[in-house]
């Protein structure tokens, strides 16, 4: 049979040899004594689905156990790989959760929690940069070591730790969905890291595809092409951008022209949603 690895062969190949548990793999352990993995990198979390999950841990418990290491503090363990059912678990009301304990150095917790993310739930592209970054910059892995370890190819992983080289609005609107990866990828090739910007407010605003952002960064980068200024936030436009966010209690986006301008509202969630619209709309 033909070796498994990567994702093929799920955490276990990992540490899978240096498990602590006592006999039968599983023990419970009180959540308010398990620590957040400080490598996780995964940053945001359905509430939808949180629920969903945490109603169905109310009803039928926690089927899948934990997998946690022992903390420097003692009775205190460390989470390697179940946040989401961690978080879970305190929403229904829990006080313990069934756990696997496992020895893990830093660079197997962040292994793990990647891994994790990437079989299980749709890990947010820049997420999974960082984590690659991490890898590579604090473990000294290659490219090529880090595909392995995750069940990616080389040319996945380069090209996903590369989305970090945009521009920070850029970086926001791909986190926060309002362009996609093949959005972002396409901006990187743009001659300029300062035109970024610009072409991603005309993708947003007239709704471009992917292959009509690649069209425009490679007529841009023709020679003699005409390339638009870089706009520049004023700082009484960012004064205003931020009074109008601590109003709504929410993130926005202020972009003015010449005539006009767009206001951005961003909103994660119905509830939020609704509490925007309690502030701005006329009570009944």
């Amino acid at each position: 049979m033909a070796k498994q690895t990567g994702l093929g062969r799920g955490l276990d190949a990992l540490i899978g040899a240096q498990e602590t548990s006592p006999p039968g793999g599983v023990e419970q352990v009180p959540v308010d004594r398990i620590q957040p993995n400080p490598r996780q990198p995964r940053n945001n979390m359905g509430e939808e689905q949180m629920a969903e999950l945490a109603q169905s841990i109310r009803q039928h418990g926690v089927i899948q156990p934990l997998i946690v290491s022992r903390s420097e503090v003692a009775g205190d363990y460390v989470l390697i790989a179940g946040e989401r059912r961690l978080e879970a678990a305190r929403t229904a009301g829990l006080e313990a959760v069934p756990v696997v304990i496992r020895e893990a150095s830093d660079q197997q917790r962040l292994e793990l929690a990647l891994i994790e993310n990437l079989q299980r739930t749709d890990l947010g592209p820049l997420e999974a940069a960082e984590a690659f970054r991490q890898l590579a910059q604090d473990f000294n892995l290659s490219h090529e070591e880090i595909a392995a370890r995750v069940g990616k190819s080389r040319t996945t992983v380069t090209n996903t730790m590369r989305l970090l080289n945009l521009e920070e609005q850029v970086q926001q609107a791909l986190a926060d969905g309002v362009i996609s990866e093949g959005h972002g990828r396409a901006l990187l090739g743009l001659e300029g890291k300062q035109y970024q910007p610009v072409l991603l407010e005309k993708i947003i605003a007239e709704g471009l595809n992917v292959r009509q952002a690649e069209a425009l960064v490679r007529k841009m980068n023709q020679p003699g092409a005409v390339r638009p200024k870089p706009a520049r936030r004023s700082s009484e436009v960012k004064a205003l951008e931020d009074q109008i966010s601590q109003s709504l209690n929410t993130r926005v986006n202020l972009l003015p022209r010449k005539s006009g301008g767009r206001l951005v509202i961003y909103y994660y969630s119905n509830e939020e949603l609704g509490a925007i619209l309690d502030r701005i709309l006329p009570a009944d």
